[in-house]
C-alpha cells in the first residue's frame, strides 16, 4: 500500500502560503473553480494534496460570452503544464491574475481532450460523476510514468503552474489559470490531477 503524505501538514507555512498567493483578490465568483492533485512517488509515495482553488481567467468569461452569441466558441480543448519560473522557489508563487491569457513557460506539455489521458465528466450536487447535463464539470488528466517530458540532464519535469484552454474561432483561450509550489515528476512518479468547475 503506498505510503501517504500531506505537504501542507510537512511544510505548513511554506505551502500555504504558496497556495494563498496563488488566489488573487479578483472577485471570484462564478464560473468557479478547484483542483486536485495526487501524486505517486516511484509507485509507492503516496502525495495528496487535497482540494485547492484556481481562478478562472477573463478569457473564459468572453468564451462563454461568445457561445451565448452563437459564434464558433468550443470548451475545453486541453490542458497545458508548464514549469513556470524556478525563480517562485525561493521568491514565492506570485499571485495569478484575472487577464492572464499564456502560461509563463512558452512551451508547456499539452494534453489535448482527445487523448485518453484526459476525461471530462459532469458531475451531481455532492460531487459525484453523473451522465446528466448539470452545471458542475470535471476533468481529470491522469500521467503515467514516463509521460512527462524530462529535459536532458534534468531528473524531474518541474511542474508550477497549469491552465485549461478553450478555444474561438482559430484562437486559443485559456479558462482557468494556477500557480504553485514546484512539484517534481520524476521518469517513475505518476500524477492524478482533477480540475472542477461550477458555472
Amino acid at each position: 500500500m503506498p505510503m501517504h503524505w500531506n505537504p501542507a501538514l510537512i511544510f505548513p507555512i511554506a505551502y500555504r502560503k504558496g497556495i494563498e498567493n496563488n488566489v488573487s483578490e479578483y472577485d471570484q465568483k462564478f464560473p468557479d473553480g478547484k483542483y486536485h492533485d495526487c501524486l505517486i512517488k516511484n509507485g509507492n509515495l503516496k502525495i495528496d494534496y487535497g482540494w485547492r482553488s484556481n481562478i478562472i481567467v477573463t478569457r473564459c468569461r468572453e468564451l462563454l460570452a461568445a457561445f451565448m452569441k452563437g459564434e464558433a466558441a468550443a470548451g475545453i480543448q486541453y490542458i497545458a503544464l508548464g514549469r513556470g519560473d524556478a525563480a517562485w522557489d525561493t521568491d514565492g508563487v506570485p499571485a495569478t491574475v484575472a487577464d492572464t491569457e499564456q502560461l509563463v513557460d512558452t512551451a508547456p506539455f499539452s494534453i489535448a481532450i482527445t487523448d485518453a489521458a484526459m476525461e471530462i465528466d459532469f458531475l451531481d450536487s455532492v460531487g459525484e460523476i453523473n451522465p446528466a447535463v448539470s452545471h458542475r464539470i470535471q476533468a481529470t488528466v491522469t500521467l503515467d510514468p514516463g509521460v512527462v517530458p524530462i529535459a536532458v540532464g534534468e531528473s524531474s519535469f518541474p511542474l508550477r503552474e497549469f491552465a485549461l484552454f478553450g478555444r474561438l474561432d482559430a484562437t486559443d483561450y485559456m479558462i482557468d489559470y494556477v500557480r504553485h509550489p514546484v512539484m517534481h515528476i520524476g521518469p517513475a512518479d505518476s500524477l492524478t490531477r482533477r480540475v472542477r468547475l461550477v458555472f
